[in-house]
C-alpha cells in the first residue's frame, strides 16, 4: 500500500472510530440510549422457551371471583373470606401464604372481621403481608412506610413492601428491594426468607439491596394460577384441587380486567408485551404474578445480572473502535457482509450469555447503531474515494479515446477485453408484428427514418429510463436486458416497467401514407446467462448467450399463438406479482424445450386493472376448467370472456386447443400442459 492509500485509510478509519465509538458511548452514558438499552433486556425473553414453575401458585382476585363472591370493586374485600382462604390453604398443606395486599386500615364496620383474619394468620404461622409506601406531608418525593394494621403485623410471619417500580414504558425490569433506612425488605425477599431460600442467607444487608433484574419465565399468566373463588367455595364441582397447593408458596393478589374507568389497575407491561397482537389483557401482567416471579428468582437464584456500567461503556467503546476502523477499510459488499456476520455473532453470543449465564448487556447498541454507522461511513468513504479515482482515470483516458468510450470503460474495465461470466439477467425481446408486410414497397429512406425514430424512442423513453441495456437491434427487433452490466436488485420489476412503456409507445408510430399502427410483441424472461464481451482481441460485442436468452426470444414469438402483446415467464411473475396487473396463460411446452413454461400476460400496472374484474374472473375460471379437463365448462367460460371483452387472444387459443383435444383427447394423466408443435 502506497503512502497516499495508507493516509486515506487512516483518515477513513479514524473518522469511523469517532462516529461508531463516540455515538455508542453517548447512547450508553446518557438517557438518549435508554430505549435501546431496555430493548437489549426485553428482546431475548420471547425466543427463549418458557420456564415451568412448580414451587409457587397464584390465587387471583379476578373478575369471576368478584362476581361469584359478591365483592365490591371499590371497597376492601370481606376479611372473613381471607381468613377462610388461609384456613383452607393450611388444610391443603400450603407451605407459605403471601398476600400482595396492604391491610393497613381496620374494618370499623365490623371489627370481628379483623380478629377472624388475625386468628387465621396465627393458626397457619407462615403468612407474609404487604406494606406500602405513601407520600408524607412534605410531598411525593418524601415517602414513608405504611405497614399493615398492628393486629395483623403481630400475627404475620413476615412483612414486605409491595412496591413495584416501573420504567417510563410501564415495564417492571428491576426488583424494588425496599429501603435500607426503613429496615423493610421487598415482599419477594420476605417471602423467600419464609421459604428458607438460599439466596436470603446473607451476612450483610448490602446483599439484600443490590440491583437485581427480574428473570421472567413466560408471558402473562404463565405461572400456575387459580381464581380465588375456586379455593374458598364449598361447591365440590368447582372447587380447586387440594393437590395444587400442597407444599407450595401461594401468592394472593388482584387481576382485574373489567375495572372502573379512571381507577389504576395493579397490572404492568412485561418484556412479552411488545410481541402480543391479541387483546389488551394479554399485554399486561398482574402485579402479584411479578411478585411471585421475583420470589422464584430468589428461591432459584436465577435473577438476571447486568455488567457494571464502567465495563459496559468500555465494551461499547471497544466495539466502536474495532467496527469504525476495520469496516472503513472494506469495499461496500465486503463491509456489508462483515457487518451482517458480526451482527449475527453478537446476537448469538448475547443470547447465549442471557440464557445460560443469566447476564445481559446493551447488545442492541452495537448491532443496531454502531455497525450500521460504521457500514454507512464505509460505503460513503469508499464511494468518495472511488469517485475521485474514476474522475482521475477519465481525465487520463479522455486524451486517447472518445468521451462515450471513456464513460463505458470507466464504468467497467472488463469492456477493454473479451470475457464473460454467468449472471442472472432479465431479458427482453421485442418484434414489430407484420413488419415485412407493412414495410413492403416503402421508400428505403422513409423506412430508415421511421425505424431510427422508433429505436430512438424505445431506447430513450422506455429502456434507458428503466435502467435497461439495449444489447442490439436485429432488424426491427430489440434485444435488451437488465441486471447487466450493473447489478440491479429489482431488475425484474424494472424490466416489466420498460416492457410496458415499449408496448404503449408503439401506438405513437404510424407508417406514412397508411393508417397502420405499429404493434410491438414483447417477451420477458429471467434466468442465468453468459454475459460479457464475445469476439476477438480486436473487436468484441457485449451480449448475452444461453438457453434462457433463447427462451426469452421464444416468449416474444409465443405472442403470435396467444394473440397477446406482452408475455412473461413464471420466473418474472413470481417477483412482480404484487406490483403489476397480470393474468395466467397456462403451462405451455414450447417446441425444442423439454420442460413446460409457466406463462403470464403482463397487462399493466395495478392502477390499470379497473373495470377488468368480470372478464378476468370469467377467463380464470375457464382456464381452471380447461386444466382440469372439463372442456365443456371451459369452452363456455372462454366464449363468455370473449363476449365480455371482445377480441381475447388467449381465450381463442384455448378454444382451438379444446377443438383439438376433442379430436385427439389428452392422455388420462394429463396435467393441463399444452404442447405447441410450432415455434
Amino acid at each position: 500500500m502506497n503512502l497516499r492509500k495508507l493516509f486515506q485509510s487512516s483518515i477513513g478509519g479514524l473518522i469511523g472510530i469517532a462516529l461508531a465509538a463516540g455515538i455508542g458511548a453517548i447512547l450508553v452514558l446518557t438517557p438518549i440510549g435508554k430505549g435501546l438499552i431496555r430493548t437489549s433486556y426485553d428482546l431475548f425473553f420471547q425466543p427463549r422457551p418458557n420456564i415451568d414453575s412448580t414451587e409457587a401458585i397464584v390465587i387471583y382476585m379476578d373478575d369471576d371471583s368478584h362476581l361469584e363472591l359478591k365483592q365490591s370493586y371499590i371497597q376492601p374485600w370481606d376479611r372473613r373470606l381471607h381468613a377462610k382462604l388461609i384456613n383452607r390453604l393450611k388444610e391443603y398443606g400450603a407451605k407459605v401464604i403471601v398476600f400482595d395486599i396492604v391491610f393497613s386500615d381496620p374494618r370499623t364496620d365490623d371489627p370481628e372481621m379483623d380478629k377472624t383474619l388475625a386468628e387465621a394468620m396465627q393458626n397457619h404461622g407462615n403468612v407474609a403481608l404487604g406494606a406500602d409506601y405513601v407520600p408524607t406531608l412534605e410531598g411525593q418525593a418524601a415517602r414513608q412506610v405504611r405497614p399493615p394494621l398492628e393486629l395483623f403485623d403481630e400475627e404475620a410471619a413476615s412483612i414486605g413492601v409491595v412496591e413495584l417500580f416501573t420504567d417510563d414504558d410501564f415495564v417492571v425490569r428491576t426488583l424494588f428491594p425496599g429501603e435500607e433506612r426503613d429496615l423493610i425488605r421487598s415482599l419477594a425477599w420476605a417471602s423467600a426468607e419464609l421459604a428458607d431460600a438460599k439466596a436470603t442467607h446473607v451476612e450483610n444487608d448490602q446483599e439484600i439491596f443490590k440491583e437485581r433484574w427480574i428473570n421472567y419465565y413466560g408471558p402473562p399468566r404463565h405461572l400456575p394460577g387459580v381464581s380465588y373463588h375456586r379455593v374458598v367455595t364449598d361447591d365440590p364441582s368447582s372447587k380447586a384441587s387440594p393437590d395444587l397447593f400442597k407444599d407450595k408458596i401461594v401468592f394472593i393478589g388482584a387481576h382485574i380486567i373489567t375495572y372502573l374507568q379512571g381507577e389504576r389497575k395493579d397490572e404492568y407491561r412485561s418484556p412479552y408485551s411488545y410481541w402480543v397482537t391479541r387483546g389488551t389483557a394479554d399485554k399486561f401482567m398482574p402485579g402479584v404474578e411479578i411478585q411471585a416471579t421475583a420470589f422464584l428468582n430468589f428461591l432459584r437464584g436465577d435473577w438476571l445480572t447486568r455488567l457494571p456500567r464502567s465495563r459496559e461503556t468500555a465494551m461499547i467503546v471497544v466495539f466502536g473502535i474495532v467496527f469504525g476502523f476495520a469496516i472503513a477499510q472494506l469495499r461496500p459488499f465486503y463491509a456489508a457482509l462483515v457487518s451482517l456476520v458480526t451482527a449475527v455473532l453478537i446476537c448469538g453470543f448475547s443470547y447465549w450469555v442471557f440464557s445460560s449465564k443469566l447476564m445481559w448487556f446493551p447488545w442492541v447498541i452495537p448491532v443496531a447503531v454502531q455497525l450500521p454507522i460504521a457500514l454507512s461511513w464505509s460505503v460513503l468513504f469508499n464511494s468518495i474515494n472511488m469517485y475521485v479515482q474514476k474522475r482521475l482515470m477519465e481525465q487520463s483516458l479522455s486524451m486517447y479515446v472518445s468521451p462515450s468510450r471513456v464513460k463505458q470503460i470507466s464504468k467497467d474495465a472488463k469492456f477493454l477485453k473479451p470475457g464473460a461470466e454467468k449472471q442472472e439477467v432479465s431479458i427482453l425481446f421485442s418484434d414489430i408484428a407484420n413488419f415485412t408486410n407493412m414495410s413492403e414497397g416503402m421508400d428505403s429512406d422513409k423506412l430508415a427514418n421511421l425505424m431510427n425514430t422508433y429505436f430512438e424512442t424505445t431506447v430513450g423513453e422506455c429502456i434507458h429510463p428503466t435502467q435497461g441495456t439495449v444489447v442490439k437491434f436485429i432488424g426491427d427487433a430489440i434485444f435488451a436486458m437488465w441486471n447487466a452490466p450493473e447489478f440491479q436488485e429489482n431488475h425484474r420489476e424494472l424490466a416489466c416497467r420498460g416492457a410496458l412503456l415499449l408496448r404503449d409507445s408503439a401506438s405513437k408510430f404510424k407508417f406514412e401514407d397508411s393508417n397502420l399502427v405499429i404493434r410491438t410483441r414483447i417477451g420477458l424472461h429471467c434466468g442465468v446467462a453468459n454475459v460479457g464481451n464475445f469476439g476477438s482481441s480486436t473487436r468484441v460485442d457485449y451480449t448475452a448467450l444461453g438457453e434462457n436468452i433463447n427462451l426469452a426470444a421464444r416468449m416474444e414469438s409465443l405472442n403470435k399463438h396467444l394473440g397477446t402483446d406482452l408475455l412473461i415467464t413464471g420466473e418474472i411473475f413470481s417477483t412482480v406479482r404484487d406490483k403489476f396487473f397480470t393474468r395466467f396463460c397456462g403451462n405451455l411446452k414450447l417446441k425444442g424445450f423439454e420442460k413446460a413454461v409457466e406463462v403470464h400476460e403482463l397487462l399493466g400496472t395495478l392502477d390499470q386493472a379497473g373495470g377488468t374484474t368480470e372478464w378476468c374472473e370469467s377467463y380464470a375460471t375457464a382456464l381452471k376448467h380447461f386444466q382440469e379437463g372439463e372442456f365443456d365448462a371451459a369452452e363456455s367460460g372462454f366464449r363468455g370472456t370473449i363476449d365480455i371483452r371482445g377480441n381475447d387472444g388467449p381465450s381463442k387459443f384455448f378454444l382451438n386447443q379444446i377443438e383439438e383435444f376433442r379430436i385427439h383427447p389428452p392422455p388420462a394423466n394429463w396435467n393441463g400442459v399444452v404442447e405447441l408443435k410450432e415455434k
